[in-house]
């Protein structure tokens, strides 16, 4: 046995001895899950475990990849190691032994685990397979939800397709933990996309042939660390040369997530009011978040690395020898472009809300920033409750919007750094898990309170025999 094996044996003892994956306390119905979760990455298999300690264990993860590539860690993360501290916590429910630290210790030593500076990204998501092997979690892989059909019944049909062809999932609840792009869309600017073909540039979600882009001349647009994420990348595999552009004079170095960790804003962040979040937010969105200064020293090591500063890009066009770029500064030809540009967040540009999203509120809709804190960009996020439930926009679209869950980066406005950040998911989960339990709950409340009060299996079944001699009084 090595010593993985007699970690994992570990942790299923302890799993035992605090009672998880007792027989679940929800009323069957036939043919209807009482949770689906979509998205297998690190958010929906935390959420599924969390789900299951409630003792609510009819359930099903679907995730569009195959096993392995679900997330952002064996695709299109392209950093050496996590951004966060190590020493966070993140989906181990308080469990220590099912930590990143313990995973890690029991293969290479205590010694090990303090001689590192950050998680690697490979070995976080080896952790991540053996989390959901470990915990046994229900996870179909190569599931694409195509739409959600909301009734108004209290269930929603989920149209996937999956190995087998398209089906009908029903579902109670669904939980939508689907990472940073779930609540919209990866930007790409219509400068670049109207002008030239896709074989020319990429967004820095996708996968991008690195390989046959050895000795090419690579344009990054954008200054967030994703940007400098691919620049060391392609710059490693061989790429000619990187040159990244960004538009504010300088690179940001001020990343205020860490202030956040430091402080009570992670953890308490819902406790704000409407128009303290919005100008929490407004200022997070405008500061970005800065490159690790390990990645900007990788990036930069390469003779190949250039770095524009206070330069935009005014157009782009297609020539005969590549993407050619204007800028205030002049103009630059390159063989491939790379979009570091982040993304929208909106409900409406999901495509399998579409049933949904005119009848689910946005933050425009209940809350009018002032003056200069206000951002179109912040209007557009779902206005969530505390479960992290879509809200309606009229009260006639309550039935409709009833029981789905947005545990995806669309969060960030009304719960803070949460779902899709590593940072929150220790105070984001349980908040979600006790959520989606509370409404199953009071969903069936009626018939619970009947049972209750018709409750009358006897515990107490002794009989006493008194000794010969002995007296009994009686009332």
């Amino acid at each position: 046995m090595n010593k993985l094996d007699a970690h994992t044996r570990l942790v299923r003892k302890d799993l035992e001895i605090l009672g998880i994956g007792q027989p679940t306390w929800v009323s069957p119905r036939d043919g209807i899950f009482d949770v689906v979760i979509v998205g297998g990455g690190q958010s929906g298999l935390a959420a599924a475990f969390g789900l299951i300690r409630e003792r609510v264990s009819n359930i099903l993860v679907i995730d569009e990849n195959p096993a392995g590539q679900e997330g952002p860690w064996g695709t299109y993360a392209r950093m050496i190691t996590l951004r966060t501290p190590k020493d966070l916590l993140s989906i181990d429910f308080g469990i220590p032994s099912l930590t990143f630290r313990a995973w890690w210790s029991a293969q290479h030593g205590e010694d090990s685990w303090h001689a590192i500076g950050k998680i690697p990204r490979a070995d976080w998501m080896r952790y991540l397979h053996w989390y959901r092997e470990v915990l046994d979690l229900p996870v179909e892989n190569c599931t694409r939800l195509e739409r959600i059909e909301p009734t108004g019944k209290g269930v929603h049909h989920l149209h996937v397709i999956g190995p087998s062809g398209a089906r009908r999932i029903t579902a109670r609840k669904v939980v939508l933990a689907t990472g940073i792009q779930g609540g919209g869309e990866w930007h790409t600017p219509k400068m670049v996309s109207d002008a030239l073909p896709k074989s020319r540039y990429a967004h820095t979600s996708e996968v991008i042939d690195f390989e046959g882009l050895q000795g090419k001349r690579i344009a990054i647009l954008g200054g967030g660390a994703s940007a400098f994420d691919n620049a060391q990348h392609a710059l490693g595999l061989g790429a000619g040369s990187v040159d990244v552009f960004i538009r504010r004079p300088e690179i940001p170095k001020v990343n205020p997530i860490r202030f956040m960790e430091k402080s009570g804003f992670v953890p308490r962040f819902s406790t704000l009011s409407d128009a303290e979040k919005y100008k929490v937010m407004s200022s997070f969105l405008r500061r970005n978040q800065p490159p690790t200064n390990d990645t900007f020293q990788r990036a930069a090591s390469y003779p190949g690395f250039r770095l524009h500063k206070g330069t935009g890009w005014d157009s782009v066009r297609e020539t005969p020898i590549g993407a050619e770029v204007t800028t205030p500064r002049g103009k630059f030809t390159f063989d491939f472009i790379i979009l570091s540009t982040g993304l929208l967040t909106d409900v409406c540009l999901r495509p399998e809300l579409a049933e949904l999203e005119p009848r689910i509120a946005r933050w425009g809709d209940r809350f009018a920033a002032p003056g200069d804190d206000q951002n179109d960009l912040l209007d557009r996020h779902p206005y969530l409750g505390a479960g992290f439930e879509f809200t309606p926009r009229a009260p006639d679209d309550a039935p409709m919007v009833h029981g789905v869950f947005a545990f995806n980066y669309s969060a960030l406005l009304s719960l803070g750094l949460s779902a899709s950040a590593l940072t929150g998911l220790p105070y984001a989960l349980p908040r979600l898990v006790r959520g989606v339990a509370d409404q199953l709950f009071l969903d069936d409340k009626a018939d619970w309170m009947s049972a209750y009060l018709s409750y009358s299996e006897q515990e107490f079944v002794s009989e006493w025999l008194p000794q010969p001699g002995a007296t009994v009084e009686t009332t």
